[in-house]
């Protein structure tokens, strides 16, 4: 499938999740209805200025946008609390670390 013509179909799709007709979004994003038409029927493609106005209005991520919708993609939120795992262990290695060094110190 062409990416337009995905892209559209995607924020067709959450558009409507979101309750949103095409006046309503279009008005959020600074577009006309018309426009907002041709993007979701692929005929048209956007900016990344308005790539961002639309994930930021819709509530979904840029990636999520051009996904197919059986793909199973991570979130924000799953890659956030990853991020957070992942800083917690650094910070309990580099404190057991610095643990060893100063017994090493006392001791050696």
């Amino acid at each position: 499938m062409e990416i337009k013509t995905l892209f559209g179909l995607n924020l067709k799709r959450y558009r409507k999740e979101k309750r949103f007709s095409q006046e309503q979004l279009s008005e959020k994003i600074d577009i006309s209805v018309k426009h907002l038409s041709k993007i979701e029927r692929g005929l048209t493609f956007i900016s990344a200025d308005l790539l961002a106005k639309i994930s930021n209005n819709l509530g979904v991520s840029v990636a999520r946008l051009f996904c197919m919708e059986n793909e199973n993609i991570y979130d924000d939120n799953v890659l956030k609390k990853f991020d957070r795992i992942t800083e917690e262990h650094l910070i309990r290695a580099m404190e057991g670390i610095k643990g060893d060094i100063r017994k090493n110190e006392i001791d050696g």
